[in-house]
């Protein structure tokens, strides 16, 4: 018998099983939920939300139009705009205050005195205009206000009862009470749409950067209630002072003269500095004493002692002499450079100071990622009293703003309920593969120094690897050539010359080759897979020297994880009575996947650290502004073999900043042939039983409001892909979602993992889901660093009807077969599959072709211009080699789990 209040639990989740009650006319964009799973043993959890009521008053939406309206202004501006507006210009009418998001809309809890029409203008000086000469008077802004809705909160008490259908009411009443709760902070602290950072807690990184703590905040329906979301963040800030030191710190210099272009300052750091700084703001004196504040455009390429400028009587000046004749203050260091403002003007660097709270909104330094990682990572039982002390700071018991629309928070209780804890799947391995691929004829190519990588370390490397091989009962030869090549030459000449060797030895070519590759050596590495993948289809596996010396066996076992898949092998999978829904041999299934990234996510590996907690969760941060031209890469992944351990992929360009994966029809189809083909060709089935009957097809990371266009359009894509092949299969489409700040703590010490987490399978579906629709959250990998992220689950479609616990564990088992990894990870296989495809579109361009993947070198925003950049994008695609086409080519390193902000950090900074 287990323990009584076990098999309490144990009855109370048994018992709340059966249907919520939804009522039958309510609409929803993704599967109605029936029911909730049952499988597992029951967990008490902690989560990071908080109970808070709903309104009981009207709601009153006004739109907001700021003239002139030539540009848009920074919300910070819209911001302080509406704060005189209602403070000095018209406090008779906004009182009591109302509250603004910054763009368009600004909600009050009573009704404003706007006229017959309810529409009134109101005309707005702010008192210090940036950049403004004091001699051409303040700018006059229009705000105009007009009401164009009034919110019944009754609609949020019928949507979290299951009443009411999620309509553009409900949308609006959520958009009012997330606007409330962040009204105040908006305005006190630096801000970055969902979540604000405070210094109470902060660390100096060097290169002119701080981290802050910051604190997310979004109100969410969940079922019976409403519900805030807090959690913790970090943010990327300039560091405060003069802005001589800012310079400084970049350089990681103490000198100022290193600042002086006559002191021998080169361009190309001058430039580099200017990426850095521009668009921040400074503050400067005037001679009367008022402090005004500018925005940096640019730095100018001779000091203030050497750059002139016309004077409107006539004639010229320098800056320097300027200063000290016309304005009474003599520059202490004249040879430094100065920034140009946007109005042209030019200003000393030792006039500025950089005002605190300014984010970075630019890329995270490759070189800073460690520090930052190590700043934002916490431990769960340390990230939860974080949380709780965040809500000294969220404060919403003292805001007017939550106050006055009848909105109160449980404070200091996050709310704990009951979890489940799945079993993990049997897995069929045994310690060796379930189908060992062999190694004949393979190459080494080793590009470190032959002083520091000499033949001693060649042979401790292959013994390491036959080792490690015979493990896992991989067949490997010792390698037919062993070769030093200069990374400075030419990358695909030097592997073809090898591949020449051999092929003249054994009339075939290598069937592996081992780079080994010095520290840096991304550049190589690209041109290795560019080399393998796509122009020769030859299987290439990267080691960093510094991890073959005296790595241990293990290493190398780890190492053949990747080299038997990408040889056709099969590392282990699920036993079929662990996961009947992806074995029944009477429903063959194919589990299909698509995935997304921007252009710039291909240059920088960790550039989501930080993106992801203020995402509006979608899993694609998209190029700057300015970038349109630049595409984005689309990857489709397919399991062909019945067991759903083997994988391929299709990867294609595609229009920037689209979430629709465009070309899904011909990539679908193209996966369901390989599909049929191997079953056919591979297993032996029968030509008349090779199809799939059901197709298991997860969205990598979309925003919850673009789920109507994803089902519309790439479901019906799904579907014409099947009619054309005349296979009629049912379909179940899943959304993953990654980008969102629900935690799980564990409330009993006895139930944490090692690192302090819930365990490896702990999975809700109530309490704080979707109140209408079919949804979970399943954290399904064991803890490393910081605080486990759960994967949430959205079921849009199911042909299939499948249960509840089903589907929990079907996803569950697919994160146990990641061909890289022995234990599971935090989302299905082939997801990640996805994710690499997508970020390793690089490798399809020829590595002597300077395509540029960042965002730092943006296009003309010009429609024209941007199409022509998007058509040399596709035009230089290469496709993937036919002989890789088969193979998981893909299969390289990735972080086993997603903790904290630890996203994928990408091949690109670990070349294993």
């Amino acid at each position: 018998m287990p323990p009584r209040s076990t098999q309490r639990a144990k009855n109370d989740i048994t018992s709340q099983a059966s249907a919520p009650q939804t009522a039958s006319h309510v609409a929803t964009i993704g599967v109605k939920r029936s029911a909730f799973g049952t499988s597992g043993r029951p967990l008490p959890i902690t989560v990071n939300a908080f109970a808070v009521t709903i309104p009981q008053d009207i709601i009153y939406h006004h739109d907001i139009v700021i003239y002139p309206a030539e540009k848009v202004l920074p919300v910070r501006m819209n911001m302080e705009l509406i704060r005189v507006l209602q403070e000095r210009v018209a406090p008779d009418v906004f009182h009591p205050p109302c509250v603004y998001d910054g763009r368009k809309n600004l909600f009050s809890s009573h009704k404003l005195q706007l006229g017959s029409e309810s529409s009134r203008e109101f005309d707005v000086t702010l008192e210090l205009p940036s950049e403004v000469p004091r001699s051409k008077g303040p700018k006059v802004y229009k705000i105009r206000i007009t009401e164009v809705a009034q919110i019944n909160p009754e609609v949020l008490q019928r949507f979290i009862a299951g009443k009411q259908s999620h309509d553009n009411a409900v949308l609006t009443a959520i958009t009012a009470l997330n606007v409330v709760i962040r009204m105040e902070p908006t305005m006190k602290y630096p801000f970055n749409v969902r979540s604000f950072f405070t210094d109470q807690e902060k660390k100096d990184i060097g290169g002119g950067l701080e981290l802050w703590r910051g604190y997310f905040q979004s109100v969410r329906p969940a079922s019976g209630r409403m519900l805030i979301n807090i959690d913790i963040s970090s943010g990327t800030m300039y560091k405060p002072g003069p802005l001589i030191n800012l310079c400084l710190d970049f350089f990681g210099k103490s000198n100022p003269n290193i600042l002086a272009p006559s002191a021998g300052l080169p361009d190309r750091e001058r430039l580099r500095l200017q990426r850095f700084i521009s668009g921040i703001r400074v503050e400067t004196a005037t001679p009367d004493g008022r402090r005004i504040t500018r925005i940096i455009k640019k730095l100018s390429k001779h000091g203030a002692a050497a750059l002139s400028f016309n004077l409107k009587e006539g004639g010229s000046m320098t800056v320097s002499d300027y200063f000290r004749n016309v304005i009474g203050h003599p520059l202490k260091l004249p040879q430094l450079i100065c920034i140009e403002i946007g109005s042209g003007a030019l200003l000393p660097l030792e006039l500025c100071t950089v005002p605190p709270g300014q984010i970075m909104r630019k890329q995270v330094p490759p070189e800073k990622t460690k520090t930052v990682l190590d700043f934002a990572t916490k431990q769960p039982a340390e990230r939860l009293r974080s949380i709780q002390n965040g809500l000294d700071v969220l404060s919403y018991g003292q805001s007017e703003y939550v106050r006055n629309f009848g909105i109160s928070v449980a404070e200091g209780r996050p709310m704990k309920m009951q979890a489940r804890v799945l079993a993990p799947p049997v897995l069929k391995v045994d310690k060796k593969f379930f189908r060992p691929s062999e190694v004949p004829h393979w190459a080494i190519v080793i590009y470190e120094r032959k002083e520091r990588f000499n033949e001693k370390s060649v042979e401790d490397m292959i013994q390491g690897l036959r080792s490690g091989a015979g493990s896992v009962g991989i067949r490997i030869d010792q390698p037919a050539v062993i070769q030093w090549e200069n990374g400075q030459g030419n990358i695909a000449n030097q592997l073809k010359a090898v591949g020449k060797i051999i092929f003249d030895r054994y009339k075939k070519p290598p069937s592996l080759m081992v780079v080994v590759l010095p520290e840096g050596g991304n550049d190589i590495y690209t041109s290795v897979k560019h080399f393998g993948d796509i122009t020769m289809g030859i299987a290439t596996q990267c080691l960093n020297s510094f991890k073959c010396f005296k790595a241990k066996r293990q290493y190398y076992s780890n190492v053949m994880l990747k080299i038997n898949v990408k040889l056709g092998g099969i590392n282990a999978i699920p036993d079929q009575r662990s996961v009947q829904a992806l074995s029944d041999p009477s429903n063959p299934t194919i589990v299909m996947v698509s995935g997304h990234a921007p252009c710039s996510y291909l240059s920088n590996p960790v550039c989501l650290l930080f993106d992801l907690t203020d995402s509006q969760g979608a899993d694609v941060i998209h190029p700057a502004p300015g970038s349109d031209g630049r595409p984005s890469f689309t990857a489709l992944v397919a399991s062909v073999d019945s067991n759903n351990a083997k994988y391929v992929a299709e990867c294609a360009v595609q229009t920037s900043r689209k979430e629709i994966v465009e070309e899904l029809e011909s990539m679908a189809k193209k996966a369901l042939q390989m599909y049929i083909g191997y079953r056919t060709n591979i297993e032996k089935k029968a030509p008349q039983i090779a199809a799939p009957k059901r197709i298991i097809f997860y969205r990598d990371g979309v925003s919850e409001g673009q789920f109507k266009q994803v089902l519309d359009q790439e479901l019906t894509a799904l579907k014409k892909a099947c009619a054309s092949l005349n296979i009629n299969a049912k379909i179940t489409f899943i959304v993953v979602g990654k980008r969102h700040h629900i935690r799980f703590f564990p409330t009993n010490k006895n139930d944490e993992d090692k690192s302090g987490n819930c365990p490896a399978g702990t999975v809700v579906d109530r309490d704080i889901t979707h109140p209408t629709e079919f949804d979970f959250y399943l954290q399904s990998h064991g803890g490393l660093l910081g605080t486990s992220r759960p994967a949430h689950y959205s079921i849009l479609h199911d042909d299939n009807a499948f249960s509840p616990d089903t589907l929990q564990s079907l996803s569950f088992a697919l994160c146990h077969v990641y061909a890289r990894s022995t234990r599971s990870v935090s989302i299905p296989a082939p997801v990640y599959y996805a994710d690499i495809v997508c970020s390793r579109a690089k490798n399809h361009y020829d590595p002597e072709s300077q395509f540029d993947f960042s965002d730092s070198n943006t296009v003309n925003s010009d429609a024209g211009q941007a199409q022509t950049t998007l058509e040399a994008f596709r035009a230089n695609f290469k496709p993937l080699n036919p002989a890789q086409k088969k193979l998981m080519y893909f299969s390289v390193r990735l972080y086993p789990c997603l903790n904290d902000d630890v996203v994928k950090l990408k091949v690109f900074s670990n070349l294993q």
